[in-house]
């Protein structure tokens, strides 16, 4: 699989990056942990060498498992993003939400970037990565309880002790990035984009394009929905926060099963399925660099893997581009 350099960094990805939030559990109703580092294995067999994680993702869980997976890999051959500013254990930083971990155990969550924090998540980082070194670290949400100057100065400093090769933000608007900038070269923006969810195309991609980062799209199915399996009425599994959310009500599912219906044809003349249509649509997107695509099981992840296999003509990417272009979801009631 043909690699792209990160923005102007030295970090290579893969197009296709193997999204390691569903195998933490948190937020996805559970995950098997054997299930699990088989599909970290499958998919970097498959060639998708880049593999996206974080601390919060089931609260350690998921680094534990990609360490798991990847020891004994010379770690030459793989490359590791993940982040840090995300705080479950203290009432400190800037409140974000009430939630119940893996246990059903309520707790606060808070997004904390301070220096002090930020060195100490890299340590645990790379101890449950087994690793001694994280090619990009990522501030995963915006801390407005720290100064972005001060939380990028301890990721500098990270970087001068060869503990992290690259910078990264996720779910930064083009003026915290603009800030951001002042004080380290970014390599990327980690933010959610699909192709019913595109608000970033306004002003994060074209600032993305014209400051050298590469833009790392998360939820590119948006969680499921693109894949056309979910129907009005889905029952999702307790803990699943995907149960309320804006997209998954009965108008919007019913709304994106009419755009796949459009495009569908698209689909079944490259013999691939929808999910790997809208995943090859959103790695050809201008300022793309890598696309996060989560699995829970080796088949998810060979399935995702065929999603590079076949090639979508300009005037098709063009006909899947306009059918996005009428979709617009109802508001929640």
């Amino acid at each position: 699989m043909k690699k792209k350099r990160l923005g102007k960094s030295d970090v290579m990805v893969t197009p296709m990056a193997f999204g390691a939030w569903a195998i933490g559990g948190w937020m996805w109703g559970g995950a098997e942990e054997q299930a699990a580092v088989r599909a970290i294995k499958a998919a970097y067999h498959s060639g998708i060498t880049t593999i996206d994680t974080a601390p919060v993702y089931g609260f350690g869980r998921s680094e534990e498992l990609v360490g798991k997976a990847m020891e004994g890999v010379s770690r030459d051959k793989y490359e590791i993003l993940t982040k840090f500013g995300m705080n479950w254990q203290t009432e400190q930083g800037e409140y974000f939400f009430d939630s119940v971990d893996n246990d059903g155990k309520p707790f606060k969550m808070y997004k904390w970037a301070s220096k002090e924090k930020i060195m100490q998540e890299c340590e645990t980082s790379l101890r449950l990565l087994k690793t001694d070194y994280i090619d990009l670290y990522q501030i995963h949400w915006p801390d407005n309880t720290t100064p972005i100057s001060e939380t990028f100065e301890a990721v500098q400093r990270l970087i001068e002790q060869g503990k992290i090769r690259a910078a990264g933000v996720c779910n930064y608007n083009a003026d915290q990035v603009a800030e951001a900038l002042e004080t380290i070269q970014l390599a990327s923006n980690q933010v959610p984009y699909s192709m019913i969810n595109r608000g970033i195309e306004k002003d994060v991609i074209p600032q993305a394009m014209e400051r050298g980062l590469g833009i790392i799209p998360y939820s590119p199915l948006q969680r499921g929905l693109l894949t056309g399996k979910i129907k009005p009425g889905h029952q999702f599994n307790e803990g699943d926060t995907r149960d309320g959310n804006l997209f998954y009500t009965d108008e919007n599912i019913i709304r994106a099963h009419k755009l796949l219906e459009e495009i569908k044809p698209i689909a079944e003349k490259h013999n691939a399925t929808l999910a790997q249509m809208v995943i090859n649509w959103t790695i050809h997107r201008p300022g793309v660099a890598c696309v996060l695509v989560g699995a829970r099981d080796e088949q998810q992840v060979a399935d995702n893997a065929k999603a590079l296999e076949f090639s979508l003509s300009a005037e098709e990417l063009d006909s899947i581009t306009a059918a996005a272009d009428k979709f617009s979801p109802a508001p929640l009631s």
